[in-house]
């Protein structure tokens, strides 16, 4: 059974900078739970069935100019119907006014009341983005997540094998530390992975023979990100002689993370290899396999190899895309 996240009403009011206008208790006590929100037309004009009240609702024009089209008596009875559902939590779009009848209904079903400058339809869909990363399925993995070249790429591997120090050389080269150590990942969307580090570690990285470092305050705040997306996984591990290697890298292969298939690369390390620069170089070629250019086809289609890929013409526009 997938597991049921939350996120407190006082931290929702803080980041989406809504105003208060009832609070029966604590905020950080409501807890919201549900990734929907809701415009309770349906509920305001009678009909109260498949009603959720664990959602969040808009006030909107619409629903207040309805509502003044009422006589005061059934405009009090629609008001009654919807609050004695519970609604999680109301929010008034656009700083509409509220009626002092209202409000006592408000206040006798002890139902939070806040307030957005913002448009209806624009606080919803900002409301749904955030709701969407703060109630997202997790899993926390350990590795480095990097930003290489606009591509999110997840490195992993087994303790000492060298995460750390390549994603050292990795910033040097410009790219962009996300998370050492420990990973947070969120699937936001049926199949998009969102990942961060945890807030006591952020943008810190163990060495070994060092010891901790802060990259921001070493490397400046162009050498780490807050978060990114998953869009590969690059697996350390030490050469194993009797081990054969893909050379080609023609079939992509995937790791499942949270449901979601993530391309995966595998690479061998020993001394005098420079992983940051194999790393760098996948991450490159992985965008191009996204753009729908393909290397390793296109090499085997010149050598006659194969015809079933017939290579792209203009590859200035591969580039230009790129």
């Amino acid at each position: 059974m997938e597991k049921k996240y939350s996120v407190s009403l006082d931290h929702i009011i803080k980041d989406m900078g809504y105003e208060i206008c009832y609070m029966p208790e604590c905020s950080g006590s409501v807890l919201v739970s549900s990734a929907e929100v809701n415009r309770p037309g349906l509920i305001l004009s009678g009909y109260d069935k498949y009603f959720d009240s664990s959602r969040i609702q808009f006030i909107g024009l619409a629903e207040r100019e309805y509502l003044r089209s009422l006589n005061i008596e059934e405009a009090n009875k629609r008001w009654d119907t919807f609050l004695k559902n519970k609604p999680v939590a109301i929010v008034v779009a656009r700083d509409l006014d509220i009626f002092d009848e209202n409000m006592e209904l408000i206040k006798k079903y002890k139902v939070p009341l806040l307030k957005t400058l913002d448009s209806t339809s624009a606080a919803m869909s900002r409301l749904i983005e955030y709701l969407g990363i703060e109630l997202a399925p997790r899993e926390t993995r350990h590795g480095v997540l990097m930003e290489i070249s606009g591509v999110g790429v997840l490195i992993t591997g087994e303790s000492g094998v060298g995460k750390s120090e390549t994603a050292i050389e990795l910033v040097k080269r410009g790219h962009r530390l996300v998370a050492d150590d420990a990973v947070e990942i969120r699937k936001t969307t049926r199949n998009t992975l969102i990942g961060s580090a945890p807030d006591n570690i952020r943008h810190f990285i163990e060495l070994r023979g060092v010891g901790i470092i802060n990259a921001r305050r070493i490397f400046g705040m162009g050498a780490v990100k807050l978060s990114t997306k998953i869009e590969m996984v690059v697996n350390i591990e030490l050469w194993d002689n009797e081990k054969i290697y893909d050379r080609l890298g023609l079939e992509s292969q995937m790791i499942n993370i949270l449901g979601v298939d993530v391309p995966l690369t595998t690479i061998p390390s020993k001394p005098g290899r420079n992983l940051s620069i194999i790393i760098e170089a996948a991450a490159m070629n992985e965008r191009q396999k996204q753009l729908g250019y393909n290397a390793a086809r296109e090499l085997l289609h010149k050598l006659g190899m194969t015809d079933d890929i017939v290579p792209q013409e203009d590859e200035l526009e591969i580039w230009h895309n790129y």
